[in-house]
């Protein structure tokens, strides 16, 4: 009789983790769980970006600036206009 038990109570605890894990994938693969997932790597992408973008406008000011250093005698360190944002 205990042995049927074990096997019954086991059994329930098996089941409920399949029908967990069943519940998880469905809800994954619906249109709202892929939606969810492009926005998140979307959202990542668009953060990546804009820092690049940064990055290089910050080089750009850079280079700008040591150019004009070189080649423009009367130039005075004055802060170049911001890059625009898009």
């Amino acid at each position: 009789m205990i042995r049927r038990t074990v096997y019954f109570v086991a059994g329930i605890v098996v089941g409920g983790y399949v029908m967990y894990r069943f519940g998880r994938s469905a809800r994954l693969w619906s249109p709202g769980g892929i939606a969810d997932r492009v926005e998140k790597r979307i959202g990542s992408y668009r953060e990546a970006l804009r820092e690049f973008n940064e990055d290089v406008a910050e080089a750009v000011r850079d280079y700008e600036e040591e150019l004009l250093r070189r080649y423009a005698p009367d130039f005075q360190r004055q802060e170049l206009p911001e890059a625009s944002r898009y």
